[in-house]
């Protein structure tokens, strides 16, 4: 067997970069329930606007969240709601192998998203 093509794993890789991050794995699932304008997103992941500004930054510049401006707003969606779906199928993996090794101490939602507080 050989490999096709190895540049797509080079790209895969610099995608993965983009979203090793907790943060930004965050947004990802508050995007993936509803628009929402960045001040909401600071609020929800508990950071400062600056902070959340830069992260959201750099998703939109790999295309993983859309925004738009509405008067002095600016409201972010998940671009494409795969990467939800790819992001819950690895944390179910993750999860899943904490089970078999008695690491998990309490059932965790793959999602990761509340409607409460």
């Amino acid at each position: 067997m050989k490999i096709a093509n190895p540049e797509i794993f080079r790209l895969h890789a610099e995608f993965c970069k983009v979203l090793a991050n907790p943060k930004r794995l965050m947004i990802i699932a508050l995007l993936s329930k509803r628009e929402m304008s960045v001040g909401e997103v600071a609020q929800a992941c508990d950071v400062p606007l600056t902070t959340i500004s830069q992260h959201l930054r750099v998703l939109r510049e790999r295309f993983v969240v859309n925004t738009r401006k509405e008067g002095q707003t600016v409201y972010c969606q998940l671009a494409d709601e795969r990467l939800m779906d790819a992001c819950v199928r690895i944390r179910t993996v993750l999860l899943d192998n904490m089970r078999r090794r008695g690491t998990l101490a309490r059932e965790i939602d793959p999602e990761g998203v509340s409607d409460g507080d």
